[in-house]
């Protein structure tokens, strides 16, 4: 089966620090490699990969601001399209932007809808509903007006990920640094609990980090900037607990599964897919208050790292991953 991956080109493949897109069309590449697939990968040019690699992109556009994102982007897209013929399958990771080729060319697409922007992209993926394939990446992150072929959680590659069994004295925020994620959530957490907390993520809304985060850090809050793949595992899998204060229907949250690889448990806001990705008092805690969260860390300890550590072994795996979407393929060529 010869497969194509396009991926985002916002940043590299995989990315360096943020890009979470980029992250799993990486990790959906390199599964399949390894479970004997001949794959190609639609990329920016500096893209790390163990399949071919396509690219007419030098770098991201986010790590280039001196680039067009538009321009970069119908570059990219077009690319793989002009080659579409050499495919059996193309599985989309870029959102709704390639599905405008997709009855023009003879090779099926499958794409995985990693969030929806804003409402007003939904009809571009209902004109195209009767003739693609669309896979969401949880069960509450689905459309009722739009026809899904399966649901496939994100998959991590576990041996990134250390089990820690005794962690350190702090509890963590790892993520964007925006409203949305909760970062002054997560410090009021921390502050009520009397506990130290590390913030480690890019600052996407600087307006917010001065105003909320930064008048806040001393020696209890400490800011750690951008955590890249090497320091992601230590500081997620020595962390007591990974605070997940969010605002928004999140689709996923990599580093709540990420965090449970490491054994870590996770206190999160009950929204979006976190039901789907914490199981409330055996992996974490969902809450819907501040004050919520401050019992769920001084009950911390009731949860059991172990669990933690099998429940994501369990759901969340790159070989997990892959193995659904080799599944989908094979159904997708057989209509």
């Amino acid at each position: 089966m010869k497969i194509a991956v396009l991926s985002p080109v916002a940043w590299r493949t995989p990315p360096r620090h943020y890009g979470p897109w980029e992250q799993m069309a990486s990790n959906v590449t390199e599964g399949l490699v390894t479970a004997g697939m001949e794959v190609t990968l639609f990329a920016t040019a500096d893209s790390l990969t163990s399949a071919k690699l396509e690219a007419v992109v030098p770098t991201g556009y986010e790590e280039d601001r001196s680039q067009d994102a538009k321009v970069v982007e119908c570059l990219h897209i077009s690319h793989l399209m002009e080659k579409a013929h050499q495919f059996d399958v193309i599985h989309n990771h870029f959102d709704f932007l390639p599905l405008t080729y997709s009855r023009l060319i003879p090779t099926p697409m499958l794409t995985t809808i990693h969030g929806f922007s804003s409402p007003s992209i939904i009809p571009v993926y209902q004109k195209y509903n009767a003739t693609s394939h669309y896979v969401s990446i949880s069960s509450s992150n689905r459309s009722p007006e739009l026809n899904y072929l399966a649901t496939v959680y994100n998959g991590i590659r576990a041996d990134d990920f250390t089990f820690t069994e005794r962690p350190e004295e702090y509890l963590l925020f790892f993520g964007r640094i925006h409203p949305d994620k909760g970062t002054a959530e997560a410090i009021q957490i921390a502050s009520q609990s009397n506990r130290k907390l590390l913030i480690a993520g890019i600052i996407q809304d600087q307006a917010y980090f001065d105003g909320k985060v930064k008048p806040f850090l001393d020696e209890q809050i400490v800011f750690l900037g951008s955590a890249g793949p090497e320091k992601r595992s230590e500081l997620l899998g020595k962390a007591q607990a990974l605070l997940h204060p969010i605002s928004f229907e999140e689709p996923f949250g990599l580093s709540v599964a990420e965090a449970q690889l490491c054994g870590t448990p996770v206190i999160a806001f009950n929204r979006g897919s976190m039901p789907e990705l914490i199981r409330h008092e055996q992996t974490g805690f969902l809450v819907s208050t501040i004050s919520g969260a401050v019992r769920a860390v001084h009950q911390i300890d009731r949860i059991s790292r172990s669990r933690c550590r099998v429940w994501a072994l369990t759901h969340f795996t790159q070989e997990k991953m892959v193995s659904d979407y080799l599944e989908l393929y094979q159904r997708i060529l057989s209509f």
